[in-house]
């Protein structure tokens, strides 16, 4: 089993940054394909980015350019920089993981999921 807990959450103006981290425990996830997500109110959760190595990540083009993810295998923990946030970024965001290495973009490709971080850019 593995479980993620995310940090990094709050509020902040539009054109502002953020940095949410995501802690793993359980399992070493340095082989994991690691992924965020987010959830507005009332849509549907959707992919934001995943990494599946040090240089191997993908972005949902919404974010593309303007967030960053990445991972340190020696504290077991995912990042995602984000930059130029605009209230549009408003939602939950949540960390995923995938015990394989992979383009996984869907939610239900990954078997473990975090508790959420809530953001909120203002206009």
């Amino acid at each position: 089993q593995v479980q993620l807990v995310e940090s990094g959450g709050g509020l902040v103006q539009a054109g502002g940054s953020l940095r949410l981290s995501c802690a793993a425990s359980g399992r070493t996830v340095s082989r994991y394909t690691m992924g965020w997500f987010r959830q507005a109110p009332g849509k549907e959760r959707e992919f934001v980015a995943a990494v599946m190595s040090a240089t191997s990540t993908y972005y949902a083009n919404t974010v593309k350019g303007r967030f960053t993810i990445s991972r340190d295998n020696a504290k077991n923990t995912l990042y995602l920089q984000m930059n130029s946030l605009k209230p549009e970024d408003t939602a939950v965001y949540y960390c995923a993981a995938r015990g394989a290495v992979g383009w996984y973009t869907r939610r239900n490709d990954y078997d473990y999921w975090g508790q959420g971080t809530q953001v909120t850019v203002s206009s």
